[in-house]
């Protein structure tokens, strides 16, 4: 017997309430604006400035224990990470550990990187640090700025892939998806103050992939569909189209969610924020893929007859299948 997350040859009416869920998302993406202006993010070492430490020691390194004994200094935000090389020794045990830079201080003083020093020999011994260097506050904002820059190269690019494959009133709608899940995705962490790092920015990214990954799949088979049944109503069509891949969504959906949901439990504390991130994204970038971009479709208007030519929509590229 085959699994069914949905139930075969499914008929909701996807579209009766539609105003409810704009209205609701809406909602959502100016409250993820409010909060963003009003209290900003928790930017991460990659964004905030700080300094990382190199050691090195003869024993196994074990970040929970290293983590733990710089905890107690208060220095705020750390990042611990174990580096591996083949040209290491037996008994070389390398980490990299990130701390955020100090209020009113472009990095930490030799003070606190000695009581570090002291703190980290209780765990081990034998441990130096080979090198110490510091990110000031001018790199970040240029991380910052190069991240926001990535985002929206990534969202651009969308729209005139769409463009190009469907119609404009296909790449707004894909768009306008795009930025539902960007801004909720941004919106929530700032509204839980969860550490926003670099990790966070390849999130988004790939929440962007994966959306439109779902909303093409709604749309090839609009498309296909509006040239089946030329005199449906296009709402009658839209609705037939998400019902005929409402069961490909969410299977999708679900399975990946499972792989996210044992890394969020099991991972560790390291990738949490990232696993976080993806959990998050995948479920909003299935509700816009649904009740977002094919919204926004319906509301558009799309060409009926791609049998006859028309100097008004799409292009030469409209009916290639990438």
């Amino acid at each position: 017997m085959r699994l069914r997350l949905v139930p075969q040859n499914t008929s909701y009416d996807f579209f009766s309430r539609s105003k409810m869920f704009l209205g609701f998302s809406s909602f959502l993406m100016l409250a993820s604006i409010v909060s963003f202006l009003s209290q900003g993010l928790n930017f991460g070492i990659d964004f905030r400035g700080g300094t990382t430490l190199r050691t090195e020691s003869a024993q196994v390194v074990n970040v929970a224990e290293y983590r733990t004994a710089l905890q107690q200094l208060d220095l705020g935000d750390i990042t611990i990470s174990e580096v591996f090389d083949p040209n290491f020794r037996e008994d070389q045990h390398v980490t990299m550990i990130r701390i955020q830079a100090q209020d009113g201080q472009e990095a930490i003083s030799s003070d606190i990187v000695d009581r570090a020093l002291e703190t980290l020999r209780t765990v081990a011994p034998d441990i130096e640090f080979m090198s110490v260097e510091s990110v000031g506050p001018k790199v970040s904002g240029e991380l910052i700025q190069t991240a926001a820059i990535a985002v929206l190269l990534a969202i651009g690019a969308v729209l005139i892939y769409i463009w190009l494959r469907f119609e404009w009133q296909f790449a707004v709608g894909a768009v306008g998806a795009l930025v539902h899940d960007v801004l909720l995705t941004i919106g929530v962490f700032s509204m839980l103050q969860i550490r926003f790092d670099l990790a966070i920015i390849a999130a988004l990214l790939t929440i962007v992939g994966y959306s439109l990954n779902d909303t093409v799949v709604v749309f090839d088979r609009v498309r296909e569909n509006l040239r089946k049944y030329k005199k449906k109503l296009l709402q009658e069509v839209m609705d037939q189209s998400i019902n005929e891949t409402l069961s490909r969504t969410v299977m999708t959906s679900v399975t990946t969610l499972l792989a996210l949901i044992a890394l969020f439990v099991l991972g560790g504390d390291v990738i949490r924020g990232f696993i976080f991130a993806m959990i998050w994204g995948v479920i909003v970038g299935t509700y816009s893929s649904v009740f977002v971009a094919s919204a926004l479709l319906l509301r558009l208007g799309v060409k009926r007859d791609w049998s006859k030519p028309d100097a008004n929509t799409g292009n030469q590229f409209a009916n290639v299948d990438a």
